[in-house]
């Protein structure tokens, strides 16, 4: 039954006529645009097909979800894994459907690591023995595997994690152990209460001939760790979830101790490093190649950065398009203006929607190189771009993710108010996400592995050899450093480029001087180690962009109209970027103070040329209502009609009538003090309650 609300309408203009008048102003054709970004795969096609097959089933609503506690969440996501699957099999979808399937349902999912990190260790890692053995299962769903590599003492230094596999030579097995409480593996996806297997990651212990035990370092093993029938854990392990967390709420990040536990000498993923039944120690030709799974995640973190931060500039470049709020006080007869109109806004918001192309093009770059690589190892055992792949992957990771993660707050804060709101969308985008500077790799821990990478490519420059790519860069800026270049980054985008480029040769050689000749410890220098990574990774991302924009070097072609836009967003990322690390830049040579008066200015114009276009840049991007899930970056701009809703008709508290009278312990009108009792007692303590937790305990 309806009320008096009914009846009231937004004030004029209302967001449908804002946004429609928004794209008119920008000449960009969107669906030429998309089809440039989103071309991979049939991405298009395909989310407009597996929409219609899961928006409207009821599994799949998003209304409640919010006011759900975690405990429901995970039924609630674990139901909807396992309604995926049968969807999956029931419409014959392939490997990207699926994936199609679970972005557009936009929570992480128990079933996620499975096909992320277990799948791809087994792929990867397993000799032709092991991956006929695992592949068909683990394809087939029969098995649900998690990697258990993060420990609760040791997450980023996998070489000091504490689990053990000591190899038995009179029965030809491994005993897997935590010596230690810290040796638990903790936040493990997928492990808390759904995986019935796991890859795990221990010390490899092997014995001499005196039969002392030597260690070999981290290794990987697949083995089962629960009842397939009843999903108990087998015995000699313990497991479980590990608790509430910031975001993740569908996902059973889990804990897991073993004692004793006993797995076949086959379990030792076996490609490139393997234990004779002698126990005899056969290392990989190169030791870096045992990491390929991880690496792989690692590029694919920077592929996903980007669709992430175009949700998030998605909602707030519709939203401040839409929202209007005070008037220009140089012309206070004029209407309220739109928020994205005021420099101080757009500031925040379009160097952001610019590094949203920025990811894109790179991360089509990294995925370019991964694969290429893996089939250089594949057909004739190439090892030699797996240096740079991994360096790369590694700063790109700590510097996309910190882009992605750091702007997403920046856009939830532009929204203002409304922003905090549950309807804005940001609250599962933020939250989701903020893990991600320090998953698979804490961003300040793995840039030491691109700066230690760049440091031996600049001592081997300084020494007069060349061996690899990076090391002509740095032998031309040894033979030319001593001058000041005043690179053009006004007029000459490619000497843009080459600013970005130098400045990455200073520092490594400042690095090389304060390492190599001064004999600084590696520990006193890791704050100069990580910015030289996040250098790095801010060249190639320059890099890339401009080989994308101006050279043509992508396919499909970018259409007409929007190729100008799209230079425009190289410059704004690139000079607002400078402008915010000036002194790298003059330290370098690159740049002269004089220069740079004109950089605020320039950026100023910039974004007053690319304003016009915002709405239908972040169209391109053709996220879907569904996805979004926020009534302010809705595509039909109805912002204030669908904030309304939500709040007056969805809100599940709005529901019943509360009593606030202090003297009764009666909490919602009629329940009577002794049932409003029970129900407090049972939420403060738990589903449980300590009591029944402890009998459950006592029965195992």
């Amino acid at each position: 039954m309806g009320d008096f609300s009914d009846e009231l309408r937004p004030a004029e203009p209302q967001g449908p006529g804002i946004l429609a008048k928004e794209r008119s102003r920008s000449n960009i054709n969107v669906d030429k645009l998309a089809r440039h970004l989103l071309h991979r795969d049939g991405f298009l096609e395909r989310q407009e097909r597996i929409l219609k097959i899961i928006e409207n089933r009821p599994y799949f609503s998003k209304r409640n979800q919010l006011n759900l506690a975690r405990p429901d969440r995970y039924h609630l996501s674990l139901a909807r894994s396992k309604e995926l699957r049968r969807l999956a099999l029931e419409h014959n979808w392939d490997s990207e459907d699926y994936g199609m399937a679970s972005r557009l349902v936009g929570e992480v999912s128990p079933y996620a690591i499975h096909t992320v990190m277990f799948m791809t260790s087994i792929r990867e890692q397993a000799d032709e023995e092991q991956y006929n053995e695992w592949w068909p299962r683990t394809q087939s769903w029969e098995i649900i595997g998690c990697y258990g590599q993060t420990e609760l003492g040791h997450g980023s230094n996998v070489r000091g994690i504490e689990t053990i596999a000591k190899y038995n030579s009179e029965t030809k097995d491994f005993t897997i152990h935590s010596p230690t409480l810290t040796a638990a593996k903790w936040w493990n996806g997928s492990l808390g209460r759904t995986a019935n297997h796991a890859i795990i990651v221990a010390q490899l212990l092997l014995p001499d001939r005196n039969g002392r035990y030597k260690s070999y370092g981290p290794h990987q093993f697949v083995a089962q760790i629960r009842d397939m029938k009843t999903n108990k854990p087998l015995e000699g392990i313990v497991i479980g979830d590990i608790g509430a967390k910031v975001g993740y709420a569908g996902m059973d990040n889990g804990y897991m101790l073993f004692k004793n536990f006993k797995i076949p000498h086959k379990a030792l993923l076996s490609k490139y490093t393997r234990v004779t039944i002698d126990g005899t120690y056969i290392q990989p030709a190169n030791p870096a190649i045992v990491y390929g799974s991880m690496t792989f995640v690692r590029a694919s973190i920077i592929m996903n950065a980007r669709m992430t931060l175009a949700r998030a500039t998605t909602i707030a470049v519709r939203y401040l398009s839409i929202r209007h709020q005070f008037v220009d006080r140089d012309e206070p007869d004029k209407p309220e203006r739109a928020v994205l109109d005021y420099p101080s806004v757009q500031i925040r918001i379009l160097p952001l929607v610019a590094a949203t192309y920025a990811l894109h093009y790179t991360g089509e770059a990294m995925s370019s190189l991964y694969w290429e690589t893996r089939a250089d190892i594949e057909k004739n055992g190439d090892l030699s771009r797996l240096a740079e792949l991994h360096a790369a992957s590694s700063g790109l990771k700590a510097a996309c993710t910190i882009i992605t993660a750091d702007g997403s707050e920046i856009c939830r804060r532009a929204l203002g108010g409304h922003g905090f709101s549950g309807a804005s969308g940001m609250i599962p985008l933020n939250t989701d996400n903020l893990d991600s500077p320090t998953v698979e790799g804490d961003s300040w821990m793995i840039s030491q592995q691109t700066a230690a990478y760049l440091l031996k490519r600049m001592t081997s420059a300084v020494s007069g050899k060349s061996s690899e790519p990076m090391d002509s860069q740095f032998i031309a800026y040894l033979k030319d450093r001593s001058s000041v270049a005043n690179y053009d980054i006004y007029d000459k985008e490619e000497d843009i480029v080459r600013a970005f480029k130098d400045r990455v040769s200073y520092l490594s050689y400042k690095l090389y001087e304060r390492r190599i000749v001064q004999k600084h410890s590696w520990t006193d220098l890791m704050v100069e180690l990580h910015r030289l990574a996040i250098v790095h990774s801010e060249a190639i991302l320059v890099e890339n962009f401009y080989e994308a924009v101006f050279k043509g070097n992508i396919t499909p072609a970018v259409e007409g109209t929007a190729i100008p836009v799209l230079q425009d967003l190289f410059r704004l990322f690139s000079l607002t970027t400078i402008d915010s690390r000036t002194t790298e830049f003059l330290l370098s040579g690159g740049l002269s103070v004089q220069q740079l008066q004109a950089l605020t200015p320039t950026i100023l114009e910039l974004m007053k040329k690319i304003r016009p276009h915002a709405v239908k840049l972040v169209d391109a991007w053709s996220i879907p209502d569904y996805l979004l899930d926020s009534a302010l970056g809705r595509q039909d701009g109805d912002v204030y009609n669908a904030m309304w809703r939500r709040a007056h008709l969805e809100n599940p508290l709005n529901i019943q009538t509360f009593n606030p009278d202090f003297r009764t312990e009666e909490i919602v009108i009629g329940e009577g003090a002794e049932n409003a009792r029970k129900r407090v007692e049972k939420l403060a303590l738990g589903v449980y309650g300590h009591e029944q937790r402890d009998c459950e305990r006592s029965k195992l």
